[in-house]
């Protein structure tokens, strides 16, 4: 299936070319980034090694009630009904510079809500970077303002 990112994860050296892939377009289009923030919850999978690499931290956006202390959340639909996203309040100062991540872009509502939530922070998102779009949901035409990169794109 196009859109399994499994195979990549069992392969050490497909994860680090992977890797290597979106460490070269980070650091190729943005000169600062504060953070990476990854969605619940295969974001957590590429954001904390990609974080680690550049050299900045990771912070968690996760389903409700999964983070401890005072959160930030936002509600948002699905093809099947509602979800929340939520991020601890601390989690980025005002104007910091976040790169949100996550491995596959279909309809963009997660996507999405992530921004609000940065947005409510008052964080800078600087894109929003997947690993495989599925261009026949458009997804990234949500994201209006909001830059957007994908590894791989299927129609």
């Amino acid at each position: 299936l196009c859109s399994d990112i499994s195979p990549l994860l069992k392969d050490p050296a497909a994860f680090r070319t992977l890797i290597d892939l979106l460490e070269d377009h980070l650091r190729a289009s943005f000169p600062q980034i504060d953070f990476i923030a990854g969605l619940d919850s295969r974001g957590f999978l590429i954001g904390p090694t990609l974080a680690q690499r550049l050299g900045i931290g990771f912070v968690l956006i996760r389903k409700k009630g999964k983070l401890p202390g005072p959160t930030e959340s936002v509600s948002y639909a699905l093809e099947y009904g509602k979800a929340e996203l939520e991020i601890q309040s601390d989690a980025v100062e005002p104007g910091q510079k976040v790169v949100i991540v996550d491995d596959l872009l279909a309809t963009g509502g997660t996507m999405c809500a992530a921004c609000e939530l940065m947005k409510r922070l008052k964080a800078e998102v600087l894109e929003c970077l997947v690993i495989i779009e599925l261009k026949l949901l458009k997804g990234s035409e949500k994201l209006k303002s909001v830059p957007f990169y994908s590894l791989l794109q299927y129609d």
